[in-house]
């Protein structure tokens, strides 16, 4: 009760959603069962009507959680959430890796506000929450990069509004 109490303590109630927050917060534990490692880090999904103190949940968890990021599905894509071959700007022609979101929170957490809004990027989620390792095979680089984080998203219900019996 403690715990829960000094998450986000300017925001009033939502003791299920801030619960759930602390269960993220400190997370599971990564068990290495025979040939197989099962993971620790567990995924929450918020979804509100707007107003609903969504977007700073997030920002407090991003502001005190270390390795962790926040971003917007609006600003983002794909290669933003996961990372990107890019070609250096000295001319001289080099390619490098630049990590996204969940690559940078590694060991932490990658909050992602408006994920309603993320545009054609959730196929990228899906490969590199559950297998936890972004691959990148693009301009003669082919790596694999660890994104071993939890996910905190929050979007807004269809219309902007939440329908009980849909």
């Amino acid at each position: 009760d403690a715990v829960v109490d000094s998450i986000a303590p300017s925001i009033f109630g939502n003791e299920t959603e801030k619960l759930a927050l602390a269960l993220q917060m400190f997370s599971g534990v990564r068990k290495d069962v025979e040939e197989s490692r099962i993971r620790g880090d567990i995924h929450v999904l918020y979804i509100g009507d707007p107003g609903t103190a969504k977007s700073q949940l997030l920002n407090f968890v991003s502001d005190i959680m270390p390795r962790s990021t926040y971003t917007t599905g609006e600003g983002s894509s794909k290669v933003g959430l996961t990372g990107a071959a890019v070609q250096s700007d000295l001319g001289d022609g080099q390619w490098t890796v630049e990590a996204g979101a969940l690559v940078l929170s590694d060991q932490g957490i990658a909050c992602v506000d408006e994920l309603d809004k993320l545009d054609k990027g959730t196929d990228a989620l899906h490969s590199a929450l559950e297998q936890q390792k972004v691959s990148i095979a693009k301009a003669g680089i082919n790596t694999e990069m660890n994104a071993r984080c939890g996910l905190l998203g929050a979007a807004n219900p269809d219309y902007g509004r939440w329908d009980d019996y849909e």
